[in-house]
C-alpha cells in the first residue's frame, strides 16, 4: 500500500514539476570604460584614482614626478595602465617632457615614443594628451602606429581632440588595436555638469552597445564617480578596463564585417 501511494504521488507531482517555467535568463550588462588622464603630477588625486575600488583605467603622463611609483601600484591593483602621450596642439600649449612635434625627424620621433613607453611601468597602450595638430598629420600618425605595432599587444585610444584626427585610420592600416573616446566627463569642472555627462555616457552605452569616457583627476570628477559607479548594475551597465572594451568592440566590428560580407541566401524555388 505504501509503495502504491508513493507511485501515485510521483504520478501527480511530476506534471507540476515538468511544467514549471525555466529560470529567467540573466541579461548581460553593457560595457563602458572610463580613462582618467593626466595622472602623475598631483600625488593625492592621482593616488585616489589608482586606489579606487572600481576598474578605472589609469593614463599617466610620462616623466612626471609620481608616474612610475603610482603605475606600479595600479598594476598591483589590477588596473589597466596607459601612457598619456603628449602631442603638439594647434594652440601651441607647452607639452612638458616627452612631447611629440610634427617638426621632428623620424629617428627623434620614434626615440621619444619608446622613452615615453619605458617611463610608465606595465603600460598596455597609449592615448594622446592634447594633439589636435599632430593627430591630424598623416606622416606622424603612420610613424606612431608603425612603432606601436612593433610591440605586440599594445593598443591606441584616440582622445579625439580634433575632428580631423587620422590616428584611428593609421592604427587600422598598421594592425594596431584601437578605439576612440565618446565623451569627456569634465570639460566643465562642476559636479552637476560632470554628473550630467556621466548620465550621457550611460545613454550612449545603452543606445550603441558600449561607451568610452575620458576624465581627469579633479576632486569633483572623482566625487561623482565614487557616488555613481556603485549603481551601474541597476542601469544594466558595467565598468570594464579599456583593454576589455577594445577587445569587445573589435569582436563586434569583426562580426559585423563577416555578416555584411556573407552572400545573401538564394531564393527558394516554388
Amino acid at each position: 500500500m505504501r509503495r502504491r501511494w508513493l507511485c501515485l504521488s510521483l504520478f501527480f507531482c511530476a506534471p507540476l514539476w515538468a511544467d514549471s517555467p525555466p529560470p529567467p535568463q540573466i541579461k548581460s550588462l553593457t560595457p563602458i570604460s572610463i580613462i582618467i588622464d593626466d595622472l602623475g603630477y598631483r600625488y593625492q588625486t592621482s593616488r585616489r584614482t589608482v586606489q579606487s575600488p572600481h576598474p578605472l583605467t589609469c593614463s599617466f603622463l610620462p616623466h612626471t614626478p609620481f608616474a612610475r611609483q603610482l603605475a606600479k601600484q595600479a598594476w598591483l591593483l589590477n588596473k589597466d595602465i596607459m601612457v598619456h602621450l603628449p602631442m603638439e596642439a594647434i594652440s601651441g600649449k607647452t607639452l612638458g617632457p616627452g612631447g611629440l612635434y610634427q617638426g621632428m625627424d623620424r629617428e627623434a620621433f620614434e626615440k621619444t615614443v619608446m622613452e615615453n613607453l619605458q617611463a610608465i611601468p606595465h603600460a598596455m597602450g597609449f592615448n594622446n594628451h592634447m594633439g589636435s595638430l599632430l593627430t591630424s598629420n598623416h606622416r606622424a600618425m603612420d610613424w606612431l602606429m608603425q612603432q606601436i605595432a612593433k610591440r605586440h599587444n599594445l593598443f591606441f585610444v584616440d582622445s579625439r581632440t580634433t575632428h580631423n584626427s587620422q590616428a584611428l585610420m593609421h592604427a587600422n592600416l598598421n594592425g594596431v588595436l584601437n578605439t576612440g573616446r565618446d565623451i569627456f566627463l569634465d570639460h566643465v569642472i562642476d559636479r552637476a555638469a560632470i554628473k550630467k555627462q556621466f548620465q550621457r555616457l550611460i545613454w550612449i552605452a545603452q543606445r550603441h552597445g558600449s561607451a568610452l569616457a575620458i576624465g581627469h583627476p579633479h576632486p569633483e570628477t572623482l566625487d561623482v564617480l565614487e557616488a555613481e559607479l556603485p549603481q551601474l548594475a541597476e542601469k544594466g551597465v558595467k565598468l570594464v578596463p579599456i583593454s576589455q572594451l577594445i577587445q569587445y568592440r573589435s569582436e563586434r566590428r569583426l562580426a559585423w564585417q563577416q555578416t555584411s560580407l556573407s552572400p545573401l541566401p538564394r531564393a527558394a524555388k516554388n
